[in-house]
Order: C-alpha cells, then structure tokens, then sequence
C-alpha cells in the first residue's frame, strides 16, 4: 500500500504472474494511497482562513484534503475547476498555491461566501487567478464557454445521497428539527442535487461527469471525494456507483486515494466524529444495525484519454495521464477496493 505520495504508484508496472482471478471487475484493480487529513481538526484546519459564515454549509471539504489533492493531481499553473464548489474550499486552497481556478456553484448563497473566503483568505494577487460562477454542475460546458476543453483538473465533492444540513442542537433539544430547514440538502430547491435519492441520483450524476469529460482537456484528471453512506439500514456504495458514471462517461480510473476523517496517533486511529454522526450511529445500533463510524472518504481519481483509443490504454497500463506543459487558453495571469476503514469513538 502506498502511503503518502499517490502519483508515484501509477508508473506501469510488469504485468503479474498468472494466478486466480480477481474479484470484481477489472477496473477495480488500481493503485491505492491512504492519506492523513485530520492531523488537526476540521475546526481549526478552518480557523481565521474561512469566515465564520461557512459553517452554515453541510458538507464542506476539509482543507487539507482539497490542498493534498491540488497539490498532487494538478502542476502550478493548472486550471483547476470545482463544479460544485459550495463554500469554496478548492478554490481557496487551489489558488494559495499558485493554481488558476474556477468555481462554479448552483446556489447564490453559497455563490457569495465563496467569493468571500477568497477575498478573506488569498492575498490579492492570488484571488486575482480565481472566479466564481452561479450556474449548474450538469450544465458546466455552457457555464466555463470559452474555458471548456482546456481545464486541467475537475476536483470536487459531489452530495451524497443522504439528508445533510447543518445540525441545531438546541433546537433539537427542544423538540424541534435537528437540521436547520435551509441547510438541509444544501437546500430548500428540490432542483438542486442535494435532494436527488436513488436511481434519479445516478442519472443527474452521470450528466454531471458527462459534463466534466467534455470540459476536460485530452489528458486532464477527474477528481472526486465521496464516502459510503447508511441510509435505512443499508449502506450505499456511493464509490462503487461513481467508478461506474465516470467509466460511463468515458474516464479512466486511475486510482483510490483513502482520505483519512480521523486522527493517526500511536497506531491507531481516533475518530473525529460529529454530534450528527454520533448520534445516528447510536441509533443504528440500538436498533441492532452494525453501524460504525465514518473516519475516511474515498478519492477517486480518473483521466480523460488524450486519444479515443487511449482509454483502454490507460486501464491497462495504471499510469499517470500525459500532462501538458501549456497554459490553458484563457484571460488568466491517478488494488483493490478497501473495505470500509472503521474506528471506536473514544472518550
């Protein structure tokens, strides 16, 4: 297992001796990385760089992921684009490290505290390389315009599938809902993706990775975060679905990087769980479910092939996508798939 430095592990490596067959597809054997992202709390990896105000959002990434993911898939200079940037965390940290980058995010509100946490967070001359754009994921080819086939890397962390809001744990005490109504499923517009469930998830989805191919330059990466999620006593293979869009659209899958939610110390791993993820998990098992908490989320990383031909090149061959050297055309100055990562709560 490769830990730390993902890329590394895509050179081609000789094929493997004749032996027993894998289990499940073929495109489930490919390179896999563990990274520690939760050295320190999501709380403070947030402090004095984002406005209070983006503690309103329900699902934001956490920095050191967004920043290890721009760090490794995408070269200073890079285009990075976020189709649903929320609060803008890839942006922030694409653009405090010399990346251009764009964010393009359906709802106004979020829109704003977007473009607020890069005034907030970025000297000047680095808010100078990023924009954000109010318009829809499964529409991006229309919102980019003149930016669409030349975009370098598609980082982002696309809704889950499940009810996510931000928790009012007062309310809730008193006998009111736990999530506040206008955070819940990033909103109250049945529009917007955060309400998809089930088979119209999947459809959405895959025209939102359909869009994404299409924006990509040949050779440019997709990169998603996701995490399994329980939803009435079953789990749902949010990974396992999102390998299969992307392949749908006509990526290749490169690699899965395991991001670590909770903390490494002394060997063991001490989950940073939230008051929601508590208590849902508590329930689950009063019912009898053998439910966990979640300490890690899947990084999936696929390439748009430079050729046609090339994508089943790259399946074969594992190796890290041709990268062009040129900047991209517009006014701007890469095993098996893990089973579940699990952790006690402590404390």
């Amino acid at each position: 297992m490769a830990v730390g430095h993902p890329m590394a592990a895509l050179a081609p490596t000789p094929p493997p001796a004749p032996g027993p067959a894998l289990a499940g597809p073929a495109s489930e054997a490919v390179p896999l990385a563990v990274w520690p992202c939760a050295q320190v709390s999501a709380q403070y990896q947030r402090a004095g760089r984002y406005l209070p105000a983006s503690t309103a959002h329900p699902g934001k990434m956490l920095p050191e992921l967004a920043r290890r993911l721009v760090a490794e898939y995408a070269p200073p200079g890079s285009l990075v684009v976020d189709p649903m940037c929320g609060i803008g965390t890839t942006l922030v940290e694409a653009a405090a490290l010399g990346r251009r980058t764009l964010g393009v995010e359906l709802e106004p509100r979020w829109a704003a505290i977007a473009r607020a946490n890069l005034t907030h967070a970025l000297s000047p001359a680095q808010a100078a390389h990023a924009e954000v754009r109010v318009g829809d994921a499964r529409a991006l080819l229309a919102v980019l315009g003149d930016l669409a086939g030349t975009v370098d890397l598609v980082a982002t962390s696309p809704p889950y599938a499940c009810d996510a809001g931000m928790i009012d744990k007062p309310a809730w005490l008193a006998g009111q809902s736990l999530c506040r109504r206008d955070t819940l499923n990033y909103s109250e517009r049945p529009a917007n993706l955060g309400h998809a469930r089930g088979q119209a998830y999947l459809a959405e989805m895959a025209r939102v990775y359909a869009a994404c191919f299409t924006v990509l330059r040949p050779g440019g990466l997709l990169v998603t975060v996701t995490r399994n999620m329980r939803r009435r006593g079953r789990v749902f293979d949010l990974a396992g679905a999102t390998v299969h869009l992307a392949e749908q659209a006509g990526f290749a899958y490169l690699q899965h990087v395991v991001a670590l939610l909770a903390c490494v110390r002394d060997s063991t791993l001490w989950a940073r769980p939230s008051f929601w993820q508590l208590h849902q998990t508590r329930r689950a098992r009063a019912r009898g479910e053998p439910a966990s908490l979640p300490v890690h989320e899947d990084v999936l990383v696929f390439a748009k092939p430079s050729t046609r031909a090339g994508s089943q090149n790259l399946k074969g061959l594992q190796r890290e996508p041709e990268r062009s050297s040129d900047a991209s055309s517009s006014n701007w100055p890469a095993t098996q798939r893990p089973a579940t990562a699990r952790a006690v709560a402590h404390g």
